[in-house]
């Protein structure tokens, strides 16, 4: 074997090193990473020699964050953290065998993708005119930026202004494991978001900064006139769908399940849908028709003369909808 790390957390500081250096992972995963092997070093010594772990020590290690309360989600990707972990060092010697390759992931409860209906979307897009929160153009353009073209949180805060088309109708983004898709943006979101660029000019010019010697690429920007963040577009979204806007708590998430949902309900292809959203697996992308088939039975029941009776037509939701990773 290669020269091994003197213990697991010098181990778990190179395999981080590595996929920072090498494989170019966001912030988001190499944190993900790094809280979830944090939670290894703390149930097991840290100090031990890495090739000593066993598999036993992993099922000790998936039960004690079981017993303590963690979501089943949690624990398999704590699971996923240290597969990642071992095969990397067995890639490079370090170990002979992969421990947590015997290990079998946590049954979770099979959910479908929360999403908004039609007249939800309108009444949250609608929300920034007329609750005047925070600010009005700059919301408004990424509510509507959000629903026509499914981007992720991450996606929309990394937009930059070189990013879009000449006519502003589309936009290249950048998602997971670095790779680049084109979004589309309808007329409304367009015409929000050139509203939103006359103001955020002036927001620039208001702040007294420089833009010449230190120019402002991001599309979204906070109050100060400074990049927005994932977070920021959190807090944003929880105040217009909070008690404060139409009191329907949702995610940014929500608007990407809810324009996958759209356009497979009206007929758009699966396969142009996962071109759409980024997903490099179609199983990812299908979890949507569970939804659809869902809504169907769902009108079924509530539209035929016995469908509130004994014997009406199941519902969908126990089949296979888990959300994943999307």
């Amino acid at each position: 074997m290669s020269s091994c790390p003197a213990c697991l957390t010098d181990a778990i500081e190179e395999f981080l090193s590595y996929q920072q250096g090498v494989r170019c992972l966001s912030a988001n995963t190499l944190a993900g990473y790094s809280n979830d092997l944090g939670k290894l070093t703390t149930l097991l010594d840290g100090q031990r020699p890495v090739d000593s772990v066993t598999k036993e020590d992993l099922r000790y290690c998936m039960g004690e964050l079981t017993m303590k309360g963690s979501a089943a989600s949690s624990v398999n990707r704590f699971l996923a953290a240290v597969r990642s972990l071992f095969a990397y060092c067995r890639r490079f010697g370090y170990i002979e065998i992969n421990p947590a390759l015997e290990i079998h992931t946590v049954k979770q409860p099979k959910q479908l993708p929360k999403f908004m209906t039609p007249s939800e979307v309108q009444e949250l897009c609608a929300a920034p005119e007329k609750t005047s929160l925070l600010w009005e153009a700059r919301d408004k353009a990424l509510f509507q930026m959000f629903y026509s073209s499914g981007c992720r949180v991450a996606e929309m805060a990394g937009l930059t202004l070189e990013d879009f088309s000449q006519d502003l109708s589309s936009a290249m983004v950048r998602g997971k494991g670095g790779k680049d898709r084109r979004v589309f943006f309808t007329p409304t979101a367009s015409s929000a978001l050139k509203e939103y660029l006359s103001q955020r000019q002036q927001k620039l010019l208001c702040s007294g900064m420089d833009t010449a010697k230190e120019p402002v690429r991001s599309l979204f920007l906070n109050n100060q006139g400074r990049a927005l963040t994932t977070r920021g577009i959190r807090y944003i979204l929880s105040r217009y769908s909070g008690v404060e806007g139409t009191n329907n708590p949702v995610s940014p998430h929500a608007f990407r399940h809810t324009f996958a949902t759209a356009l497979l309900s009206n007929g758009a292809d699966v396969r142009m849908v996962q071109e759409m959203l980024g997903h490099s697996s179609i199983s990812t992308t299908q979890r949507y028709t569970h939804i659809t088939t869902a809504q169907l039975v769902k009108t079924y029941n509530q539209a035929h003369p016995h469908g509130s009776l004994e014997g009406q037509v199941p519902s969908m939701a126990g089949e296979d909808g888990n959300a994943g990773d999307c």
